[in-house]
Order: structure tokens, then sequence, then C-alpha cells
């Protein structure tokens, strides 16, 4: 594979290498503007990011008034769908808008970037910075112990705590740390060793991602580094007029997390981030979100989070009221006996399929070993015989067959299945023969759904007076109700026999039922299956049935980050040698 790369790189050139040269640019652009802005004084480097902003909304002037004015009209407007077009242009035009400085940014970047080394390099060589009092200066002044105001004067001492640990501020961003904000302006993900300076690479655009005023993210693994690097690395943007907090040192649904939302950088940790998104969802007036639109957000250890992290959703969820949890183990019976039955014909149709198969009939081999995978996909004898040379293959390929015109054929291959289990999807449903194989030890409709529309005309249609005809439906919905608890616990306890294995996907430790992560292998203690599922494994393995819990809100974090119109990342693992530049990836 290396002698393959190698010769590829001859033909095609260094990826990394063409890269940097696009970038090199940039970089020169940055160093010119050096010396002149070395020439400023401390007010007037102070001064850039209010040019920077003016610049901006100079830019998007036009657009901004355009959006005021349909905001005005439809808020005079009677008719909704009239209202409604309205502000469908208004979104219309954000997206112009955002386009806008998107562009002027990329104009800025070189000039911006220059501020923040230069600011940088001010607090590197000088104890303290005397500069003209801001408004800004006065409120930080309370809080900030760096932070003296004298008057119209203010002193910025370099020297400032970062979570427990004193900081004298002695780095200036080199070139190649000037690449790597670029990279990450671009939406692109840079790989970096431990100690080549990614906190200080991110302040790069970080500062320009947040000059629209937009809001820009900086998401941490866990909170003692987001806490850190926001006090290590606010003092630069707050000296540049720019606001900083972290959401992890404040309380969730609060004023002061919501404050920290507004700052101009925010930084946090994934899941906090994630977790307000699905307390937002949660809301139940604008004046209870504590998120605003999301704009810009850097991850730092982005491999770990949006791939290791993000398979695990994050889920609020509560207790429910429990009423019926004897249902769990009333039911256990009927799904041990069909679960029972189910296996015996498995165990047949597997045999029969490598008989076939083995006689070279694999078309109708195909069909029976497809109806074993489709009937219990986790069967230990299926999953070795897949495991034979060509036999994956071929299941594969009938699969494919048996689904193609929105699985037309399917029904041919469950129809001999009591019980039909799509892995993928981690869903089962019961067949007609499934349903008729419970129904014989009860009344033959206690696992079917009564026809609500149906059933309605009738009592509508009789002859009983209106308090009867209530009464009869209040029954209807009842038992419609029943009914539909009663199949939902059928299916949750159908997937803990039939997808859940014991010392695979959980444990039994203490007479409780604890989850095992299934990337690490470690148990995950306080965490439970949600809907009736962690019950369901509970009555199959005899121990007490806890509370049942129901999911309010969920989300994986790759879904929630996709919400961001740029994402970029730094990984804290390296591929490269040490004092090479780091590779560039493109975050899909």
């Amino acid at each position: 594979m290396k002698i393959v790369n190698s010769l590829l790189k001859v033909f095609l050139g260094d990826k990394k290498t063409k890269d940097i040269k696009q970038m090199k640019p940039i970089v020169d652009q940055v160093n010119k503007l050096g010396p002149a802005l070395q020439k400023l004084s401390i007010d007037e480097l102070r001064h850039k990011t209010h040019d920077f902003r003016a610049q901006i909304k100079e830019a998007t002037k036009e657009l901004r008034a355009k959006q005021d004015e349909l905001r005005q009209k439809a808020e005079l407007e009677s008719d909704l769908d009239v209202r409604e077009s309205y502000y469908d242009e208004i979104d219309r035009i954000e997206d112009d808008v955002y386009k806008i400085e998107e562009k002027v940014l990329n104009d800025i970047l070189p000039e911006a970037f220059a501020v923040v080394r230069e600011t940088a390099r001010r607090f590197k060589e000088n104890d303290t910075l005397e500069v003209t009092t801001t408004p800004l200066d006065r409120e930080l002044s309370a809080t900030r112990d760096y932070i003296t105001v004298e008057d119209d004067k203010t002193i910025w001492s370099n020297r400032w705590n970062a979570e427990g640990k004193e900081v004298v501020w002695d780095m200036v961003h080199y070139d190649v740390q000037i690449i790597g904000g670029i990279v990450l302006h671009q939406g692109k993900i840079a790989e970096m060793m431990t100690g080549e300076g990614k906190t200080l690479v991110a302040t790069l655009p970080l500062y320009l991602n947040a000059l629209p005023g937009r809001g820009a993210h900086l998401v941490t693994v866990n909170d003692y580094l987001a806490k850190r690097d926001a006090a290590w690395m606010g003092p630069i943007f707050e000296f540049l007029g720019l606001r900083v907090d972290c959401i992890d040192r404040h309380q969730p649904n609060t004023p002061q997390r919501r404050k920290a939302y507004e700052a101009d950088i925010t930084y946090g940790t994934n899941n906090e981030f994630g977790f307000d998104y699905l307390r937002d969802n949660m809301a139940h007036t604008t004046s209870d979100l504590v998120q605003r639109e999301h704009n810009y957000a850097i991850v730092d250890e982005v491999d770990s989070v949006l791939i290791d992290d993000a398979r695990t959703p994050l889920i609020i969820s509560g207790p429910v009221e429990q009423g019926d949890r004897h249902e769990f183990n009333e039911l256990k019976p009927f799904i041990e006996k069909i679960f029972q039955e189910q296996r015996a014909r498995i165990h047949d149709e597997l045999v029969l399929a490598k008989k076939l198969i083995k006689e070279g009939n694999t078309k109708e081999g195909g069909f029976h070993l497809l109806r074993v995978y489709r009937g219990l996909p986790k069967n230990r004898a299926l999953i070795k015989f897949l495991s034979e040379e060509g036999i994956k293959q071929l299941l594969q390929k009938t699969e494919a067959k048996y689904m193609e015109n929105n699985n037309a054929l399917m029904p041919e291959v469950d129809k001999e299945l009591l019980f039909v289990i799509d892995e993928k999807n981690n869903s089962i449903e019961l067949t007609d023969k499934g349903i008729e194989f419970l129904s014989k030890d009860t009344a033959p409709d206690f696992f079917i759904l009564p026809n609500i529309s149906e059933e309605i005309g009738k009592i509508d249609k009789s002859d009983a007076d209106e308090n009867e005809k209530a009464a009869q439906k209040d029954k209807l919905f009842r038992e419609y109700a029943a009914k539909t608890e009663r199949l939902h616990t059928l299916q949750q306890l159908l997937k803990a026999y039939t997808l859940f294995e014991k010392d695979v996907e959980y444990v039994v430790m203490d007479g409780q039922v604890k989850i095992v992560d299934e990337q690490t292998g470690r148990i995950m203690d306080g965490r439970r299956y949600s809907d009736g599922l962690h019950q369901a494994i509970e009555a199959k393995e005899n121990v007490k049935i806890e509370d049942a819990t129901q999911t309010y809100a969920t989300v994986t974090l790759q879904n929630f980050f996709r919400m961001y119109r740029k994402l970029a990342g730094m990984t804290g693992t390296a591929i490269t040698e040490a004092g090479e530049f780091w590779d560039i990836y493109k975050l899909d």
C-alpha cells in the first residue's frame, strides 16, 4: 500500500503539499500586515474589531433593510398565507446575507488574523497594557482581577487564572498555526499533535467568525477543558471587544446559560450543547430558549465526538406511571412460547437452506436462508454459517432481489414466520400467523386492535341514546389504549428475547440489568433503555422490574452538529511526524 501511495504522489502530487501551497499566499499577507499593525497605538489596535464589524454591516445593509421592511408588512398582514410568504422571503434573504458575510470574512481574514497575533504579541511583551476605558472594560473589571479601571484608563495585566492555574501569557502565533486557523475557518479538520498549540490556533477562526455577531462555539470533550480554555484564551478576545463565556459554568435553563449563548464566543462540552438543544425543543415559549442560531463551531477531538461518542444518542427522558408493570410478567409466557416456536421453525429452515446450497440450488437455498435471517438474525448457527465463504454474499444478493419494487416479493419470505425482525432498524413486527399463534390460549381478539373509525360509525348509527353512545365510545377508547399498550409491551419483550443478548448488550449485576457500551465494552452505570425495553429485559432475566421511562427528546451529536452553518474540528491524535505540517481533511 505504501508503494501505491508513493506512486500516486509521484504522478498526482501530494494533497497536503497542494493545500499548503494554496494557503501560503494568505500566510504571506498576514505576515506583511504585521509591521503596520505594530505601529498602531493600543487603542487603534483594539478599534479594529469595530472597523471589521462596520465593514460587515455596510456590506449587508441593503438586505437587512429589506428584511426589516418585510417584517413590518408581515406584522400588519392578516392573511396567514401572505404572511407566511413574507417570512419565507425573509429566510431566503438571510441565506444571501450569510453568503455576503462569508465573502467579507474571507476578504478580511488576513488582517483579522494579524490583529489577533499582534494582540498576543503585545500581551507577551508587556506585563501590563494601558488603554482607554470602554463600557465593556468597566463591566468586565467587576469580575476579572486582571483588569483594573482607573478613571478613563484601564490597565490589563498579562497574568490571569485559568481554572486554578496561574497563567502568564507567553504565546504568539507561528506561521504553521496561521495555516491551522485558515483550515478551521474553511470548515476542514486540522490534525495536530499534542503540544502544537490547538488551543491557540482556535483563537484565530473564533475571532474571525464571531465578528458578524452570530456567535462562534468551541466544543470540547470535558467541562474542565471547556472552562480552562475559556479562561485561558478569553482575555485575548475580551481585550479586542468580544464577550466570552462557557456554558458549563452555568446551570441549564437559567438566564446565565442563555447569556453564555449570547456571547460572541461560547465554550462548552459536546453533551451540554446537545442537551441544551433538546431542552430547547421541549420549551413551551420562545422565552424559554437558551440557544440561538447555530452558526459556526470548532469541535475539539472531533474524531471522538463525531464518531465514537455520536453513536450513543443524547436522550432526555423521565419516569412514567407504571400501573401496567405486571403486564411484562403476564405476557412473558406468551413471548417465551412464540420465541421457542419460531426458533424451532428457523432451525428447520436453516437445515433446509444448507442442504439446498450444498446441492448447488442457490436460488431456493438463498430464499430459505433469507427467511432464517428475517426470523432470527442473531441465531448463532446462522451467524456461524454466514462466516463461510460466499454465504453472506448469497444472502445479500437474495435480500436485494426480494426488496426490489418496494419489497413486493418479501411477503413470500415472511409468510411462514411468526414475527419478522428488521435488524437494521431494530424493529419487530408480528405476522398474521404470529397473532393467530398467540391467540390460541386467549380470546380471539386479545392481541388485535379494534378499528376505531368503523366501531365509532356503528355506535353513531345505533339506536342508543346519547349518554349510552358516549359510554360505549369511552369503553372503546379504553379498550384501544389497553390493547395498544399490550402490543407495545409484547414488541419490547420480543426485542429483549431476540435482539438483546446477555453479557453482550447487557449484563446482570447485583440484581440489576446494566447496559454495556458497544464501543468500549464498559458498563454504563445509570443508563437505561427507554420506552419499556429495559423493563422487558428485566422481565426476561427475572429481576425486579423498575419504573419505566418515556423518551421526550433525543438526538445524536452527528445530527446536532449538522445544524451548524459551518463546522470544523481539531483532533488530538496525530498521524504526521513531529515538525511536519498537519494533514488536512474535508469534513463532509
